[in-house]
């Protein structure tokens, strides 16, 4: 007999992150489209890269995995790894829908500094 184990995550709150309206309509037909409106979660993490040393990465996943932080904000779940939390934390993610430069936002009161293209920063 085989066991599913169950992730061992923690519970967030807004202050950690939030999803602005916009981008919570989106992600809610994302998750919807790939048939995770259920249980599906955005994952946000920060890894090393882009042009000023840190980046967002960002998927859909279908929930937490163990050690991570759930938020629920404006009825979507966001998934964070401790570390990443730590980088995010008073965070509020938004969608644009501009032409050149449209897509999910990061506005992070953590960056000291961004680059020009908005993909990246250094905390």
């Amino acid at each position: 007999m085989s066991s599913v184990a169950i992730p061992n995550y923690k519970i967030g709150n807004e202050s950690l992150i939030r999803v602005l309206p916009k981008a919570a309509a989106r992600l809610l037909r994302l998750l919807e489209k790939q048939g995770r409106a259920a249980h599906g979660a955005l994952r946000v993490a920060v890894v090393g890269g882009g042009c000023s040393g840190l980046q967002y990465k960002m998927d859909l996943v279908d929930g937490p995995a163990d050690r991570d932080i759930m938020v629920t904000s404006n009825e979507v779940r966001v998934v964070i790894d401790p570390k990443s939390a730590l980088f995010v934390t008073g965070s509020e993610l938004d969608w644009s829908d501009d032409l050149q430069s449209g897509g999910f936002k990061v506005a992070n009161p953590n960056a000291e500094v961004t680059c020009s293209c908005g993909e990246s920063f250094s905390a």
